[in-house]
Protein backbone atom coordinates (compact mmCIF):
# COMPACT_ATOMS: atom_id res chain seq x y z
CA UNK A 1 0.00 0.00 0.00
CA UNK A 2 1.48 3.71 -0.91
CA UNK A 3 2.07 5.72 2.11
CA UNK A 4 -0.04 8.69 2.42
CA UNK A 5 2.26 11.77 3.85
CA UNK A 6 0.06 14.35 4.21
CA UNK A 7 -3.17 12.74 5.92
CA UNK A 8 -6.37 14.91 5.59
CA UNK A 9 -7.76 16.23 2.53
CA UNK A 10 -8.92 19.96 3.19
CA UNK A 11 -11.46 21.18 1.36
CA UNK A 12 -13.90 24.61 1.85
CA UNK A 13 -15.39 27.59 0.34
CA UNK A 14 -14.54 31.24 1.74
CA UNK A 15 -16.23 34.39 1.21
CA UNK A 16 -13.02 36.66 0.86
CA UNK A 17 -13.37 40.20 2.48
CA UNK A 18 -11.83 42.67 0.93
CA UNK A 19 -10.31 40.92 -1.73
CA UNK A 20 -7.45 42.10 -3.90
CA UNK A 21 -7.97 41.29 -7.79
CA UNK A 22 -4.92 38.44 -7.36
CA UNK A 23 -6.76 36.52 -4.21
CA UNK A 24 -5.59 33.01 -5.86
CA UNK A 25 -2.75 33.99 -6.58
CA UNK A 26 -1.98 35.04 -2.82
CA UNK A 27 -3.90 32.47 -1.36
CA UNK A 28 -2.28 30.20 -2.76
CA UNK A 29 1.33 31.18 -1.83
CA UNK A 30 0.49 31.72 1.55
CA UNK A 31 -0.85 28.47 2.00
CA UNK A 32 2.62 26.94 -0.08
CA UNK A 33 4.57 29.11 2.19
CA UNK A 34 3.19 28.61 5.53
CA UNK A 35 1.62 25.04 5.87
CA UNK A 36 3.18 21.35 4.85
CA UNK A 37 1.19 19.41 1.83
CA UNK A 38 0.60 19.14 -1.61
CA UNK A 39 -2.24 19.10 -3.98
CA UNK A 40 -3.08 22.46 -3.17
CA UNK A 41 -5.78 24.37 -5.87
CA UNK A 42 -6.96 27.48 -5.35
CA UNK A 43 -10.11 28.91 -7.24
CA UNK A 44 -11.61 32.21 -6.66
CA UNK A 45 -15.12 33.92 -8.87
CA UNK A 46 -16.74 37.18 -7.83
CA UNK A 47 -20.85 36.50 -7.96
CA UNK A 48 -23.71 38.89 -8.99
CA UNK A 49 -23.15 40.86 -5.72
CA UNK A 50 -19.65 41.26 -5.68
CA UNK A 51 -18.78 39.01 -2.94
CA UNK A 52 -15.52 36.72 -3.98
CA UNK A 53 -15.88 32.97 -2.86
CA UNK A 54 -12.79 30.85 -3.06
CA UNK A 55 -12.57 27.15 -3.13
CA UNK A 56 -9.91 25.38 -1.78
CA UNK A 57 -8.23 21.74 -2.00
CA UNK A 58 -5.37 21.24 0.07
CA UNK A 59 -3.74 17.90 1.68
CA UNK A 60 -2.31 18.61 4.91
CA UNK A 61 -1.26 16.95 8.40
CA UNK A 62 -2.65 19.73 10.21
CA UNK A 63 -6.15 20.81 8.73
CA UNK A 64 -7.06 23.08 11.86
CA UNK A 65 -4.28 25.51 10.41
CA UNK A 66 -5.24 26.00 7.12
CA UNK A 67 -9.40 26.79 8.89
CA UNK A 68 -7.92 29.11 11.10
CA UNK A 69 -5.77 30.85 8.32
CA UNK A 70 -8.59 31.10 6.11
CA UNK A 71 -11.16 32.10 8.69
CA UNK A 72 -8.96 34.85 9.61
CA UNK A 73 -9.48 36.04 5.82
CA UNK A 74 -13.68 35.86 5.56
CA UNK A 75 -16.54 33.21 6.30
CA UNK A 76 -15.66 29.81 5.84
CA UNK A 77 -18.53 26.96 4.74
CA UNK A 78 -19.03 24.03 3.18
CA UNK A 79 -16.29 22.23 4.87
CA UNK A 80 -15.25 19.09 4.43
CA UNK A 81 -11.73 17.47 5.90
CA UNK A 82 -11.07 13.67 5.15
CA UNK A 83 -8.74 11.56 6.23
CA UNK A 84 -6.65 9.49 3.14
CA UNK A 85 -5.23 6.99 5.44
CA UNK A 86 -8.96 5.57 6.98
CA UNK A 87 -9.89 5.96 3.09
CA UNK A 88 -6.88 3.55 2.33
CA UNK A 89 -8.12 0.64 4.38
CA UNK A 90 -12.03 0.74 3.00
CA UNK A 91 -12.96 2.79 5.67
CA UNK A 92 -15.21 6.25 6.05
CA UNK A 93 -13.14 9.13 5.85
Amino acid sequence: MEEIEFRYDTQLLLDVENPSDDVEDELDEYIRGHFKGDSLLVIADEDENGVTTAKLHFHTNEPWLVLEYCRSLGEIYDIVVEDMVRQSRGLKG
